[in-house]
């Protein structure tokens, strides 16, 4: 990186490459004032932004001290430069009042490609395209060219959603000129890849500081960006022994579908009862009480139930977020602690969830923030034996009315609020000793969730092969993530969302899990509407098909551990771009629907209905199709995929030859 400052000029290079550009009558930055407008409806957000004032700001003075480079720009933002190591920051030094709107630009090349912006799911090349980062709900359909998603909008207040919604947004991208930028802002922003000539990032309010790293290659590129963000840890050991069952209903439903699928020869690492607090029914489907205890009806004497778990080497996992519902034992005791954050009038402020009404435990409150750790992650999850649960939700933050303890803005908090919430529950779990043994998955996130989430999972998917929604979107969605540091990400094999009659078929549920074999974590769900979906419990076909898989996965489990001992160590996710690997190869770049399982598979799910072939792409290197042992050379393929045979093809000369190997006898063709 080099820093060229020189007559009211300054550039920032990578090589010959031009990242920055500002002098005398080329503005890089812009600044403003808007008024914005947030309607939330159940998560789901419409923003519009009045804007008063947006004005260029040229430089006006640049010179070069001990401490950086200083730029002057009009007298309204002055920046400080400095280079640490390879990495430049440029720092607001100082600004000047009533600027509450910024935007940067920074150089592109028309061929040039970019990722990340945390976990997206509709589009994993982010070029062409802008993508507003605001945590809130994905969407239901995510496609406004379909009927769930136009329905959804017209009777659930917008849920249908858009391709550029997402649980997790954060305001840092990877680009294929072999750099990554960060802005630290947790206020909502915009990054809008679509000019030809440069990038424009905006953000409501003035970022602390932009840092900007480069490396010759991506693997050594995200090595120093999660170097900088945090790292996930590792995985528990039990996590490989097989699949984690979502199951619901109570002690002798939940128990019985673990009986049920051990007898047909399914390897069981964890039961994983969402409702052991106790159930709601709404409109939506079956819901839970947002209670976080045992319920002593649906599920009696649980502490011994999941003792008798543990004597049979499987694990049980419950379900936590952030929020508790206005009926409940927990608000009552909340409530008289003064833990839910306020309305301007001093009352509790109340969310609705669908329904139901939630207090916002409110975690810039460090009594709230500790009773919260203390009382019902460590009392009433970890204390009475519960080996992980789901950490969901974490975007729901309301903007408007809402007071903090710590006096920040909504607006600023909203994006921040996940991390707060990933940062609660890794607390609990390191100060109780047990990190690396327990393992909690969320869905939202943002800067900071990389040390603080031991597991992402892709959200609430609809029961389908829909391009923007269903079984493709996890595939994007890993990939993007693992771009900005959550290099660990799974998914409800199956999907999760049933409405408007969509509901989950047998193909649907084994091409999920098809793919899930090649993931980290295999986790099934029953869904929002159980009842009418289909269940694999339930056919015992889909049992043996099901059995088949998660051997694979368990039989997979020394490879897997490699790569998310990689993950830990060095940032390498665990799914990868194939571009990650082949950096010559144009193709890998714009490929997002097939993975690199590490550096020696290669995946390509089927994602589509009623196919027994599959075309796949092969980057430069010589492969063996998993299944049936014919070899492939780099080039466009058609393949033989009926179901239970996603396309996986190993790469030559892997020092795993010998296990994949042992898969392709047990189970291949």
């Amino acid at each position: 990186m080099e820093i060229i400052c020189k007559d009211r000029v300054f550039t920032l290079k990578n090589g010959s490459d031009v990242l920055l550009h500002t002098d005398a009558n080329t503005p890089m930055v812009y600044v403003g004032y808007g008024e914005e407008r947030v309607e939330m409806y159940r998560g789901n957000f419409k923003l519009e932004d009045h804007l008063l004032e947006r004005r260029p700001l040229t430089l006006t003075s640049a010179r070069v001290t001990e401490q950086g480079t200083e730029l002057d720009l009009e007298g309204q933002l002055k920046l400080l430069v400095t280079e640490k190591e390879g990495a430049v920051t440029l720092t607001v030094a100082e600004k000047a009042e009533g600027i509450n709107r910024f935007w940067l630009h920074v150089e592109a090349a028309e061929d040039e490609h970019v990722y990340g912006c945390g976990e997206q799911m509709s589009y994993f090349d982010l070029r062409g395209r802008h993508f507003p980062l605001w945590s809130s709900e994905p969407g239901v359909g995510r496609d406004k060219t379909t009927y769930v998603t136009w329905r959804s909008d017209v009777e659930n207040g917008g849920a249908g959603g858009d391709y550029y919604n997402t649980n997790y947004p954060q305001p840092t991208y990877v680009s294929s000129r072999h750099y990554y930028l960060h802005m630290d802002t947790t206020a909502y922003g915009d990054f809008d890849f679509r000019n030809p000539r440069y990038h424009e990032l905006q953000c409501w309010n003035v970022p602390g500081f932009i840092r900007i790293e480069a490396a010759p290659t991506f693997v050594e590129l995200l090595e120093k960006l999660t170097a900088f963000l945090g790292r996930q840890p590792e995985l528990p050991e039990w996590i490989y022994n097989g699949l984690i069952i979502g199951a619901q209903g109570g002690n002798e439903r939940s128990f019985g579908i673990v009986d049920k699928s051990l007898e047909h020869g399914i390897k069981v690492s964890g039961l994983w009862c969402q409702d052991w607090c106790g159930k709601r029914v709404t409109s939506f489907g079956k819901r839970l009480q947002w209670d976080w205890h045992f319920h002593k009806e649906m599920y009696p004497d649980l502490p011994k139930h999941i003792e008798e778990l543990h004597a049979r080497g499987i694990k049980f996992l419950g379900y936590v977020n952030p929020y508790l519902v206005n009926d409940g034992e927990l608000y009552a005791e909340g409530k008289k602690r003064g833990v839910f954050a306020k309305k301007a009038d001093g009352s509790d402020y109340l969310v609705d969830f669908g329904e139901f009404y939630c207090g916002v435990v409110d975690f810039t409150n460090p009594e709230a923030y500790n009773w919260f750790k203390d009382e019902v992650i460590k009392k009433y999850t970890l204390d009475i034996g519960i080996d992980g649960w789901m950490a969901d939700f974490g975007e729901y933050l309301p903007t408007d009315d809402l007071v903090l303890a710590n006096g920040v803005s909504p607006m600023i908090e909203h994006n921040h609020w996940p991390v707060l919430w990933a940062k609660c529950n890794y607390d609990a779990v390191k100060e109780s000793g047990k990190l690396g043994q327990v393992v909690y998955f969320m869905r939202a996130g943002g800067t900071g969730s990389q040390k603080y989430c031991t597991l992402l999972w892709a959200g609430d998917q609809s029961v389908d092969f829909s391009r923007h929604d269903g079984l493709c979107t996890v595939i994007c969605a890993a990939l993007s993530s693992g771009m900005v540091g959550c290099g660990l990400n799974h998914c409800d094999i199956g999907g999760y969302t049933s409405l408007f009659d969509n509901c989950r078929t047998k193909e649907v549920f084994l091409r999920w899990a098809e793919m899930a074999a090649f993931m980290p974590v295999m986790r099934t769900h029953e869904g929002n509407r159980p009842d009418t979906n289909f269940q694999y419990y339930d056919d015992d076909d889909c049992m043996k098909q099901l059995a088949r898989l998660v051997d694979i996965y368990t039989m997979l489990a020394p490879y897997t551990k490699t790569l998310v001992a990689e993950n830990a160590a060095k940032g390498t996710p665990v799914m990868r771009p194939l571009f990650l690997q082949y950096e010559d190869d144009p193709r890998s770049y714009t490929e997002q629907f097939e993975y690199l399982y590490g550096p020696d598979l290669l995946v390509a799910p089927v994602w589509q209905s009623g196919k027994t072939e599959w075309e796949v792409y092969l980057p430069s290197d010589e492969w063996t199709h998993l299944w049936t042992g014919e070899h492939y050379a780099k080039g466009t393929h058609t393949v033989p995929a009926e179901l239970g045979d996603t396309p996986v093809f190993c790469r030559k000369g892997s020092q795993w030859a010998e296990l994949f190997d042992s898969i392709r006898a047990k189970y291949g063709k």
